[in-house]
């Protein structure tokens, strides 16, 4: 299983303080955050949130307890957060992988994450955006907006004793006008799965997709 431990993201997070380089920004408590166009090393906090600036240039972007937001065009290695939203602005570029246990993730548009995406609890949404190596969750509501693509394919996971997931309810699975989704889509749980009368997909396994036309189910 793909998804990132809790315990290995605070372990991170932790480290990060414990080791941080000159060019490193690390908080315990508060927003650890670089001005638009800087460059940093790793910036992380435990409590609070992580801000990168516009066009910013960093290394990674942790936290514990707090949202991590990436700004229009700014460039990140990795980003990592335990109980918080991530928002990645307007071609903002992620080299390898994202990962969160709870809270939404958001790709605006042109938004680029060219390694695997990972949560378990929050709503994913891809507008005009592009994931490079697939997204797992296990109870995120999924919209791959109008003209994004997901390469890697798309997984579900059945939840776990090692998970806790805030809903029962079924996960809703959107693939909207236009976007595209290569490699396999496995749902190892019972999921809502709507597919655009538009949209190119490959394999689908555990699901029945239900066509819709327009904009939206």
């Amino acid at each position: 299983m793909r998804l990132t431990l809790m315990a290995a993201l605070i372990a991170v997070s932790l480290s990060a303080t414990a080791f941080a380089s000159s060019d490193d920004i690390s908080k315990v408590n508060g927003t650890a955050s670089v001005d638009a166009g800087a460059h940093a090393g790793d910036v992380s906090t435990v409590n609070g949130s992580v801000r990168i600036g516009d066009k910013a240039v960093i290394d990674k972007a942790s936290s514990v307890n707090g949202s991590v937001d990436l700004g229009d065009g700014a460039t990140a290695k990795t980003v990592h957060t335990v109980n918080g939203s991530l928002t990645f602005g307007e071609h903002a570029v992620v080299e390898g992988e994202v990962s969160n246990v709870n809270g939404r993730v958001k790709l605006e548009n042109g938004a680029n994450i060219k390694g695997h995406l990972a949560n378990v609890n929050g709503d994913i949404s891809l507008d005009h955006a592009h994931v490079g190596d697939g997204i797992e969750t296990v109870n995120a509501n999924l919209t791959v907006g109008d003209s994004s693509k997901v390469e890697g394919g798309i997984v579900v996971k059945k939840p776990n004793m090692g998970w806790h997931t805030s809903d029962s309810r079924p996960p809703t699975i959107i693939i909207g006008p236009h976007a595209v989704v290569t490699g396999t889509m496995t749902f190892e749980r019972e999921v809502k799965l709507y597919v655009s009368d538009t949209a190119t997909v490959g394999k689908i396994e555990g699901a029945t997709p239900q066509k819709f036309s327009g904009a939206a189910p």
